[in-house]
């Protein structure tokens, strides 16, 4: 028997719904060390633990760090360092003994998940050397894993700068840099392929706005109410720097052939304090950016408006201020807390938290609605459209013949007046705005007109 399109929605409703919220991916957080006033790492897992924080990455595989963290349950990120790519690529055999000493000894105790070979390889020129070894240390790290069995369980990445893109805007003409593209990042694309792996991301809209903060809208960088910004050539409005990122990343990967990979951004965040020049640093707007992203994450909504229904794990950097990082004053702070172990403002990393949010605070960007995704085909809208209006319970008078919100009479309007009413009538639970990947959630009341769109708050 045929299903029809009804069906599909119907069964992807149900199946979101017993997935719930969580299905949107975890909030996790960056333990970088470069500090001499930092607690020992067994007050640090105490500390992860009673924050409710379900994984961290670091920036090795330091054994006193992974014994801490020992019988916590936290899922863990280790890295392969820099400056072992070149060994690791070169000798099988020192990839075997690093993943049985950094790895395999530390299993099932300590939750290793993944491995960060490398570290934006591509960013520096001192790193950039390290360009030819990256590929085949990933690939003798993944074959080790193999031969230990693990890699079922560990997988790898290498977490990639946005300065690896050649194109970043608008989003849909996003591409890797063309000496890269081809003879790097396809065939890292291609293994984390064929191991079931993903691609780490390091995404920073603090960058961008601080070097373009005329044209940048602070509130766009924040996840706070804007005007938003349109895609000219897919049509598809932003509402967030970060999304616009993320996409062009979905974007480059596409156009290698490599657009069904998940994406994990493996770091992100706001700095509190900056030099002078470093524009928009404040505890007001790493509060904003930190706390806005942590909400969206936990309540079930990591999709872009080119990938909704995506999962998308964040790692925040970072979990302290660092005085001993080089670079300008915003290196080191970027904590979520001081050394002391006091907040440097609130984050919340557990999901119930983190729904009220979503739900009570309006004025941090938390009203949202449902509307029709752009791309999604006719049939579908149709019949996603007629279940809303039928046994979805949503009073669709409005938009008939005559009705107030009848105009304008477009198929994308109606629906997304209907989707909305599923949406608002079900507490804009993540799984009540699907309809089988025909509708996308947004954070600023839609173009169509107010009367088609309660507020969702």
């Amino acid at each position: 028997m045929a299903i029809s399109p009804l069906d599909l929605i119907l069964v992807a409703q149900t199946l979101l719904s017993l997935a719930g919220a969580a299905a949107g991916g975890a909030i996790g957080v960056n333990y970088g060390r470069l500090g001499d006033d930092l607690p020992p790492p067994e007050k640090v897992a105490q500390l992860l633990v009673a924050q409710g924080v379900s994984q961290v990455k670091l920036y090795d595989a330091d054994p006193a760090v992974l014994s801490a963290l020992s019988g916590t349950g936290i899922g863990v990120v280790i890295a392969l360092p820099n400056e072992l790519l070149t060994a690791t690529a070169a000798n099988p055999s020192f990839a075997q003994d690093w993943v049985k000493n950094n790895v395999a000894a530390w299993l099932p105790n300590t939750q290793i998940r993944a491995i960060a070979v490398g570290n934006e390889v591509f960013a520096s020129p001192i790193a950039a050397n390290l360009t030819p070894a990256l590929v085949p240390a990933m690939a003798n790290i993944h074959r080790a894993l193999a031969d230990a069995d693990l890699d079922g369980s560990v997988k790898i990445s290498s977490p990639l700068a946005l300065t690896a893109l050649q194109t970043s805007y608008p989003p849909s003409a996003g591409a890797f840099q063309p000496d890269l593209a081809t003879s790097i990042v396809a065939p890292m694309l291609d293994l984390l392929r064929r191991t079931g792996s993903y691609l780490m991301v390091n995404a920073y809209p603090f960058f961008a706005y601080s070097a373009n903060s005329g044209e940048i809208s602070i509130d766009y960088a924040l996840f706070r109410p804007n005007s938003g910004d349109r895609d000219p050539a897919s049509g598809l409005l932003y509402y967030s720097l970060l999304d616009a990122q993320l996409d062009a990343v979905y974007s480059a990967m596409a156009a290698l052939g490599y657009g069904d990979l998940r994406l994990v951004v493996s770091e992100t965040g706001w700095p509190s304090k900056g030099d002078e020049g470093e524009i928009g640093a404040s505890p007001e707007n790493a509060a904003a950016y930190n706390g806005n992203l942590a909400n969206r994450i936990l309540a079930g909504d990591g999709g872009t408006p080119a990938r909704p229904l995506a999962e998308l794990d964040v790692f925040l950097f970072a979990l302290f201020n660092e005085n001993s990082k080089p670079g300008p004053s915003s290196e080191r702070n970027y904590g979520l807390f001081y050394p002391s172990e006091d907040r440097v403002y609130e984050v919340a990393f557990r999901l119930e938290r983190a729904t009220a949010a979503v739900r009570d605070q309006v004025e941090g960007g938390a009203a949202s609605w449902c509307v029709a995704a752009g791309l999604a085909e006719p049939a579908t809208l149709q019949a996603a459209l007629d279940f809303a209006c039928g046994d979805g319970g949503v009073d669709c008078g409005a938009i008939e013949p005559g009705g107030e919100c009848f105009e304008p009479n477009t198929l994308e309007a109606h629906a997304s007046f209907a989707f909305n009413g599923y949406y608002q009538k079900n507490r804009r639970e993540p799984s009540a705005c699907d309809f089988h990947h025909a509708a996308v959630v947004v954070r600023q009341p839609p173009e169509f007109g107010p009367c088609a769109f309660p507020a969702g708050n």
